[in-house]
């Protein structure tokens, strides 16, 4: 089993933000697994669900970004997995808008709720999947950037970038860590 975290804020005032991407790659594969209601477990949202042939648990932080940590962390000692078992999915702001990157471990960059899971599990031996959403210009403010919403322009480019995402995803359970690096790492085609 693997579980499938996708890191985002709760509540209706964040859905469509630039820091819920995770979320919504996490909503995607619950989509493209047959669907399913989830439950409460702890302090997260859990799906048992089937991609790319192998059981995973589909989960979304309850808490807040920064303190993803301690709701991803009790999830993994009761499936009895380790670090390795997790993958994280991530919006960042130092990857230009619309790039993937997936990697098999890395610090935080900055990210507060990576942070908050590699100070929880005391490792950053856990691969993840970044959605770039950097702008061109650094914002004067940061917090006010990443909690703003999508404009109406980019909805398209989100959507399809979601979609890749979630392919990166699956072709990382099926395949490996190396082998979605290789395919999706990088900028949108066409």
């Amino acid at each position: 089993m693997r579980l499938v975290v996708g890191l985002g804020n709760p509540g209706e005032r964040y859905r469509r933000t630039r820091h819920n991407l995770g979320f919504m790659v996490v909503d995607e594969l619950q989509a493209r697994a047959g669907g399913g209601l989830g439950r409460q477990a702890g302090e997260a949202w859990v799906l048992g669900a089937r991609l790319a042939d192998q059981e995973v648990l589909l989960v979304k932080p309850l808490t807040f970004m920064n303190r993803s940590g301690p709701a991803v962390a009790p999830l993994l000692e009761e499936h009895q997995l380790s670090a390795q078992d997790l993958v994280v999915i991530v919006d960042d702001v130092a990857i230009g808008f619309a790039e993937l990157r997936t990697r098999e471990r890395g610090s935080h960059g900055g990210h507060n709720g990576l942070r908050s899971i590699i100070d929880v599990l005391g490792t950053e031996d856990f691969p993840r999947v970044r959605l770039g959403i950097g702008p061109q210009e650094a914002p004067a403010d940061l917090a006010s950037y990443v909690l703003s919403d999508f404009p109406e322009d980019d909805v398209l480019v989100v959507q399809e970038l979601v979609g890749r995402a979630s392919d990166a995803v699956e072709c990382l359970l099926r395949e490996g860590v190396l082998q979605a690096m290789s395919r999706f790492n990088g900028p949108r085609r066409g």
